[in-house]
């Protein structure tokens, strides 16, 4: 009897054993984390780094302890209901995403997976988020919103050509962010004795003919109010820029980086790498809705020398001196 009751016991452990076994043997999930570009990678590289940075600084390395489904749009935003469908159909765990076009692709794929946004206009404003401080719903993460920027941006380029006085504003229209961010820069601009020449566009098709009407008007400087239709038209603004000789200033540095003469901006790279904390709380089961959406903490001014040189511009050592970073 002693002998079975050892048999038991042997036998239970044994059990126990190949259980722990075979539980340490299975394989053990990794978070899969989808990333809806609007453009392409190289694009925003800044971004894509920064985020990667953000992943490696909360204990996570791509490939090994997570798992990034990447899909890009290249530019084509009528892509990117087809391309969010397909990251809803992989199952992934979050989305990252960034701008007002992707954002709304995503809320018609999904209303239940969690989308951490990088950088786009007011979430509120534009229907996302209930408000800032509680979303409320399945969207969070970072705005790239500020009061100062328009007026900032055209200071400068006021003290970069003094005898300004007709500056062309390139934006779309069709984004009710930029509505306001237009309105914005009018109300600076009147501040600053300068006029502006509205160059509203809707689509990839209208900027060839806004380029014609900016050149007919003769604007001494051209202001882009960035989101992802002028992303995604980036090398043609450039272009057209230093072709006419037009003084321009980008709301992103990533335009600079390609050739753009100068931004003025948030960090993105610091924003995206922020972006990597939020995956990372609601990994751990943190929701959306009571995640904060948060506003930029840094701001950098870029200048490219080479640009200058192109369109034959001189910067005041004084600006060039307050200058975050310098291309040369």
């Amino acid at each position: 009897m002693r002998k079975a009751r050892v048999l038991s016991i042997l036998f239970v452990v044994v059990l126990l054993a190949v259980a722990v076994i075979a539980g340490a043997q299975q394989p053990q999930k990794i978070p899969r984390i989808g990333f809806l570009g609007t453009s392409s990678p190289s694009a925003i590289s800044t971004r894509v780094e920064g985020f990667r940075q953000g992943l490696r600084e909360n204990g996570y390395v791509e490939g090994q302890n997570i798992a990034i489904e990447y899909r890009w749009a290249e530019g084509k935003l009528d892509r990117l209901p087809k391309l969010a469908a397909d990251l809803v159909s992989h199952k992934v765990d979050i989305i990252v995403t960034h701008g007002d076009a992707a954002i709304r692709a995503l809320k018609q794929a999904t209303k239940t997976i969690p989308i951490v946004v990088g950088v786009t206009g007011d979430l509120v404003v534009t229907g996302h988020a209930a408000s800032l401080a509680r979303p409320g719903g399945n969207i969070t993460g970072f705005v790239d919103t500020s009061p100062d920027l328009s007026g900032k941006r055209l200071e400068l380029l006021k003290e970069i050509l003094p005898k300004v006085s007709r500056i062309a504003i390139l934006w779309n229209a069709a984004n009710p962010v930029k509505v306001l961010d237009f309105k914005e820069t009018e109300a600076a601009a009147q501040a600053l004795g300068l006029k502006l020449q509205s160059l509203e566009v809707k689509a990839s098709e209208d900027f060839e003919n806004k380029f014609k009407i900016a050149t007919t008007q003769r604007s001494g400087a051209l202001v882009v109010l960035q989101d992802a239709l002028t992303t995604a038209n980036t090398k043609s603004i450039v272009d057209f820029a230093t072709k006419s000789r037009l003084p321009a200033m980008y709301g992103s540095s990533e335009v600079v980086d390609v050739g753009g003469l100068m931004s003025y901006a948030a960090n993105l790279h610091d924003l995206f790498r922020r972006t990597a904390v939020y995956v990372d709380k609601i990994l751990k089961g943190a929701k959306p809705a009571d995640l904060p959406i948060e506003q930029p903490t840094k701001f950098e001014f870029i200048i490219n020398l080479k640009a200058a040189k192109q369109i034959g511009l001189t910067i005041p050592p004084n600006v060039l001196a307050r200058a975050d970073r310098v291309i040369q």
